[in-house]
């Protein structure tokens, strides 16, 4: 029997906005965090482990079901959007073609490419 479980209003909302702000696949962001921590200083032995942060949490967050969700999981949904909104509002002179302000985003997991 599958148990039907009751969610507070909140975090239905802040699921629904976590998953339209972070826009980018769990594979695609997790191969773009191994991306952004290789190197020889940032690469370690694990590199599930040593991914950047906060994509990391972002990452375990989208591997989760909405029922599965702890305070703290809900604490990095909501400072992934409010990161992801004030970089886009902030978006520079060269929009999309600025690599940092675009990269920084990807590291959120959201890709001002994908169109919505």
């Amino acid at each position: 029997m599958v148990r039907e479980a009751r969610l507070d209003p909140e975090v239905e909302v802040i699921w629904d906005d976590f998953h339209a702000e972070v826009n980018v696949p769990s594979e695609q962001l997790r191969q773009w965090l191994l991306t952004r921590g290789s190197g020889e200083e940032a690469f370690g032995p694990n590199p599930d482990l040593d991914l950047p942060e906060p994509g990391r949490r972002i990452l375990q967050v989208l591997t989760k079901r909405k029922v599965d969700l702890t305070p703290e999981d809900i604490e990095v949904m909501r400072d992934a959007i409010d990161r992801i909104r004030e970089l886009s509002a902030a978006k520079p002179s060269r929009g999309n073609a600025d690599d940092e302000w675009r990269h920084s985003l990807l590291d959120l997991g959201h890709d001002v490419l994908i169109e919505r």
